[in-house]
């Protein structure tokens, strides 16, 4: 397995390169000091996989990562970084990476991943994992939300404050009939089974009303 090294750090690279020296199964092929050389030397040597940092001069690993992706689309890159929280993690699998890994890692847990990445499968620390699950989550909301008509979002804001269809009906001036059709609705597409997780949801997706609370 061909294996290139895209670290700022020079201290860094030279003990992950002392370190993979042995391990039979990999041979570091290229070695870069920031994006735009990852791209070169890509080029140059088409590696099996990338260990890109994220922090670098003249082009960052985000950048980079997309650029190698959009050039060669199989390419697979994993992030090596001491960057833990969503503003890093967030665009660096955004931009195509396969992998996302701290540098505390135990050496022997670096090469399970990186034979993992090599292998298609996406592979991520586990600090990293609550942002890409909150990311998800968060999609997930604002998709459902979407799917609201605005009278429906209205009512749903008055769920939210614990009134009743009668009291929504007086509020919004509409019919208490119309309103339990627009609960019946809105219930259907957020996927909830009644008004207390629709408050909830109200909450989550940043439409509930101040008195909610």
């Amino acid at each position: 397995m061909k294996l290139l090294i895209v670290d700022d750090h020079q201290m860094v690279r030279k003990g992950l390169i002392y370190f993979f020296e042995a391990i039979p199964e990999i041979e570091i092929v290229g070695e870069a000091t920031n994006g735009q050389e990852a791209i070169t030397m890509y080029e140059r040597f088409l590696p099996d996989v990338v260990l890109m940092d994220v922090d670098m001069p003249v082009m960052n690993g985000i950048d980079a990562t997309a650029q190698l992706l959009k050039r060669w689309p199989n390419a697979r890159i994993l992030i090596v970084t001491s960057f833990s929280d969503q503003d890093y993690v967030i665009p660096a699998l955004q931009a195509g990476a396969a992998g996302y890994q701290l540098k505390d890692v135990e050496p022997e847990e670096l090469v399970e991943t990186i034979k993992a990445v090599h292998k298609g499968e996406s592979k991520l620390h586990p600090q990293v994992m609550k942002h890409v699950l909150s990311h998800v989550s968060e999609d997930t909301t604002k998709k459902r939300l979407a799917t609201l008509t605005e009278r429906e979002i209205d009512v749903l804001k008055e769920i939210s404050t614990g009134q009743s269809n009668k009291e929504i009906a007086e509020t919004l001036f509409i019919s208490e009939k119309t309103v339990k059709t627009h609960v019946s609705n809105l219930l259907s597409k957020l996927e909830l089974q009644d008004r207390t997780q629709a408050a909830l949801f109200a909450i989550q997706a940043g439409v509930a009303k101040p008195t909610v609370l």
